[in-house]
């Protein structure tokens, strides 16, 4: 009876999901009820008159072991920077390696750098999941290329949590097609190149993060030259 009650509350407060895996694993369990919370609340927030200066964002990269998380890929890195507008935030930064369930191909350590040996050391995908979304808290998600990096946090939030991202996004790559429809490539290396931006820890997820907030500043201030002022300019700019 004092197990049932236990279970009782615990799916009051997150779900079935969390109150059964509750039973066999209590850290689990907070995490995933931590998890399930803030993509209840983030559904509930409304962004659209912030001026895009005065904008909290959180410009994010992740590390995969491949393409597809539907056919088993998994990710093994996440790294993070905080912006405010245009302003890099280096002293608010997020970096972790995640522990995959199976061999990082060899590939992918030639192009990481991530070794099977130190990756099988690191926290596992939920415990990682709950500290990035921590981080991230309720601001808006940078990205270059958001399909990718959408399909492996919903990929690893459902298997883990259940629940699907529910955050706003901003997508660089978009944003460089809207802003200049004739350019040739819009390549995370192509538009660093092109704006001039020092490449350093390339495929590195916090190198990346970082590399792209820098990106996501020279973008942010062409827009707001064309009289985009707030979230909500911002995205009917992006549906034109």
């Amino acid at each position: 009876m004092r197990s049932m009650s236990k279970l009782w509350r615990l799916y009051k407060l997150g779900g079935i999901t969390p109150a059964v895996t509750s039973m066999f694993d209590p850290q689990s369990a907070q995490q995933m009820a931590f998890i399930r919370s803030v993509m209840k609340e983030q559904r509930k927030n409304s962004m659209y008159d912030i001026p895009l200066q005065k904008l909290e964002t959180v410009v994010f990269d992740l590390e995969t072991t491949g393409f597809s998380p539907y056919s088993g890929d998994e990710i093994i890195s996440i790294g993070a920077v905080g912006m405010t507008g245009d302003l890099v935030l280096l002293q608010q930064s997020f970096y972790s390696l995640i522990r995959p369930d199976k061999t990082i191909p060899d590939d992918v350590v030639r192009l990481t750098g991530i070794y099977n040996e130190e990756a099988a050391s690191a926290p596992e995908l939920i415990t990682v999941l709950k500290d990035f979304l921590e981080f991230v808290n309720h601001r808006v998600l940078v990205v270059h290329g958001s399909g990718h990096d959408k399909h492996f946090l919903n990929s690893a939030l459902w298997r883990t949590s259940k629940v699907n991202l529910s955050h706003r996004f901003i997508d660089c790559l978009i944003l460089a097609q809207r802003l200049e429809p004739k350019r040739g490539s819009y390549d995370l290396d192509t538009l660093l190149t092109d704006y001039g931006i020092e490449v350093n820890g390339r495929h590195h997820a916090l190198g990346d993060a970082g590399m792209t907030a820098q990106l996501w500043k020279c973008l942010l201030n062409e827009t707001m030259r064309r009289d985009v002022n707030t979230l909500g300019d911002l995205y009917d700019f992006l549906s034109r």
